[in-house]
């Protein structure tokens, strides 16, 4: 009984995005079941701002911080609340649950059982049927029934009771079994006529039918954990609830390019039967070949990817698609449509990443660990904005085991900041073009040179490996990346599964440091990437570190493409530098002597990378293995970049087949497999190493 005393005062409540947080004075009614709250609280006697109804509602602690939570009215409406600390919202939280249960509870004994009946959606005949208005001549088929539930008039929707969660089941079986008949009808109508299997209100149909039972299927789980833990009073420590396995898998036709009609192998075009015919990885020469700098020519490629293109004419595949997919689904071995494409090999992705070599020579020209770290997070934080060609998302090669991919880049040293304050380069993008030209006949030009090699190194699970280092100032960097994507409704959601390890030889230090995640949004409609998660930056032996929070766009409000962080020394755990901005925009430094510096990273200077012509390089070079993909994505030809592609990807999956029948280990080019990860096999650590030693033993 002392738990249902009404309890009042004043909580934070969210307004909306131009008001924010505003102070209002709450009072939990137990007698009436309702949460009521007022402008302050001499207005207690007044009519109440706003009124929720408790019975059926959701009261959850927010995951953002210790102080907020909301309560989720079984009416819809949401009050997002924050009190003063942790233990205050943990008092309004538990008389609130309490309250909730207890006029549930009431509701629930006070309601007589529900009775279901089922009606047709779409009726042998009916002349209100969409697809009969649209197709007179067509004679609409009915595709299935769906369980309805009609509630006695006035009567709030009472709380599932845990003795009916059996009879839910039953239910939802039944559903499944209906939506997959839906399914099965719309699949074997004709691909031509009046209806067809490709029309696009029945792939939308099929999309958002299967999200439905999805979506009912981890709302019934979440309610099963949820009885499970009244229970046992509470979850277990630990305890986490996930998105359910994929029940539904892709269908076989729906592989890319299985489900067209091809030209029978005499009609090919040469491009793709020599695609086909490139003799067997292991067969050909394993031995890392060095690559002559000076035979690689400024990159004249520009590949943007501003516009939607194909992936606009082509929203119907992309329904289709989507209703193959479930929430959680692993897409590593799910075979994308060829339109969503960009014009260039994940390899080659990783090397954009490096469009601001100056910024990384300057690294080494700290003059103490603390200005080497911050050096090292306005490099790292600058090279994401150039790594995107332009603002619409869409989705590099998929590299093929043995891919590689290489490139340097060339900058005079007066364009490298020194030490003392790392400012960044202060050419005009003017002024970058007239140095390339001028080093192009003047090989006694004082600059700098940074190597990039990457190799995909595996195929299941795909993990690449690059490394890029300049010799004259002794620093390298390795790392190895395993891409791993997932279907999340309207988004994908790509995790970079591994490290990097930058080496400053001059100084003996060595840095670790993680990736983000990657995101396409809205893929329905304009899709645009967003970087999420936390990434950590260290080096054991200056004691300095860095936190760095890639925000995702809230529900309420919030800027995009938000990033923050902080470098500190971890004895003393001194902040040294504070960061906030946007990685795709501008960026602000804080340092701890007081001054700001401000990087605005759509004016910085971008050093184009220099690559050998197609005819110099090998036939499992990324340009070269993908150049018939790329020229028909160029010339919007989808059907022969669909054809290219697919004989690529046979080609790697015979490949596979025949070493897995022989036995033969897979032989990687450049990168050397040390633990549960992937080292270049003649980093520069080991050759200045070697080149000691040998000194030594010459004296």
């Amino acid at each position: 009984s002392d738990h249902m005393e009404n309890i009042y005062g004043y909580l934070m409540k969210y307004t909306n995005l131009v008001t924010g947080w505003q102070y209002r004075f709450f009072v939990l009614n137990n007698d009436a079941g309702l949460l009521e709250y007022f402008v302050n609280e001499q207005s207690r006697h007044l009519k109440p701002r706003g009124t929720l109804q408790l019975a059926g509602a959701v009261i959850s602690p927010s995951d953002e911080d210790s102080h907020t939570f909301t309560v989720n009215a079984a009416s819809g409406e949401q009050y997002k609340l924050r009190a003063t600390d942790a233990k205050e919202r943990q008092h309004w939280v538990s008389r609130l649950q309490i309250c909730t249960q207890h006029h549930t509870e009431a509701i629930g004994k006070n309601n007589p059982p529900l009775k279901s009946r089922s009606f047709s959606l779409a009726s042998q005949g009916s002349a209100n049927s969409p697809g009969v208005q649209r197709r007179p001549s067509q004679n609409a088929v009915s595709f299935f029934n769906v369980g309805h539930h009609r509630l006695p008039t006035g009567k709030r929707v009472p709380i599932m009771q845990p003795d009916h969660l059996v009879d839910v089941r039953e239910m939802m079986s039944q559903a499944e079994g209906q939506q997959r008949d839906l399914i099965r009808s719309i699949e074997c109508l004709p691909v031509s006529g009046h209806l067809t299997s490709l029309d696009q209100d029945l792939l939308m149909l099929k999309a958002t039918s299967m999200a439905t039972m999805n979506c009912l299927n981890d709302c019934f789980h979440i309610l099963q954990l949820q009885h499970a833990s009244q229970q046992k009073g509470s979850l277990p420590a630990g305890t986490t609830i996930n998105w359910l396995e994929p029940k539904i898998s892709l269908t076989n036709h729906f592989k890319n390019g299985a489900a067209q009609n091809f030209p029978a192998e005499i009609n090919k075009p040469a491009s793709v039967r020599e695609e086909q015919s490139i003799a067997e990885p292991c067969q050909l020469t394993r031995e890392p070949e060095e690559i002559n700098s000076d035979e690689e020519l400024e990159d004249i490629c520009d590949d943007k990817e501003d516009d939607l293109g194909a992936v606009e004419e082509q929203r119907s595949v992309i329904l289709h698609l989507l209703s193959q997919l479930k929430l959680g689904m692993d897409l590593t071995r799910v075979v994308l449509p060829t339109f969503i494409l960009e014009k260039r090999s994940l390899l080659e992705m990783y090397a954009d990443f490096m469009s601001h070599p100056d910024l990384f020579v300057a690294i080494t020209n700290g003059s103490t660990p603390e200005e080497r770290m911050i050096r090292f997070v306005e490099y790292y934080l600058t090279s994401f904005h150039e790594g995107r060609k332009g603002a619409i998302a869409k989705k590099p090669y998929n590299p093929i085991i043995g891919e590689t991919f290489h490139c340097s880049w060339r900058m005079p040293k007066s364009n490298v900041a020194t030490d003392g304050g790392g400012n960044f380069s202060a050419h005009s993008t003017s002024e970058q073009v007239t140095l390339s030209k001028d080093k192009e006949g003047q090989k006694e030009l004082d600059y700098y040179t940074v190597k990039f090699v990457a190799e995909q190194v595996s195929h299941h699970p795909p993990v690449s490996g690059f490394y890029a280092e300049c010799v004259e100032r002794k620093m390298c960097v390795n790392a190895h990346v395993w891409t791993k994507s997932k279907f999340l409704g309207m988004s994908i959601g790509v995790t970079m599964i591994g490290e990097g390890l930058l080496s400053l030889l001059e100084h003996r230090e060595e840095y670790t440091f993680s990736l983000p995640c990657a995101y396409a949004r809205s893929i329905l409609t304009v899709p645009w990437v967003e970087l999420g998660g936390k990434v950590n930056i260290n080096c054991a032996k200056t004691g300095y570190s860095a936190s760095i929070n890639f925000h995702t766009k809230p529900f309420y409000g919030g800027k995009l493409h938000r990033v923050t962080g902080e470098v500190k020394q971890n004895s003393t755990n001194t902040v040294v530098c504070r960061v906030q901005g946007e990685w795709n925009s501008m960026l602000e430094f804080t340092y701890s002597n007081g001054e700001t510096k401000y990087v605005d990273l759509t004016k910085l200077s971008v050093t184009r990378k220099r690559v050998r012509p197609l005819e110099k390089q090998g036939p499992f070079e990324s340009r070269r293995l993908w150049q018939h993909v790329t020229e028909s994505l160029r010339d919007g030809d989808i059907d022969k970049a669909t054809e290219h592609k697919r004989a690529l990807e046979e080609r790697q999956r015979n490949e596979e087949r025949l070493r897995a029948e022989t036995e033969t280990p897979w032989c990687t080019k450049y990168f050397l497999k040390e633990g549960d990860g992937w080292v270049y096999h003649k980093p520069l650590w080991k050759t200045i190493s070697a080149a000691q030693t040998q000194q030594t033993d010459t004296n």
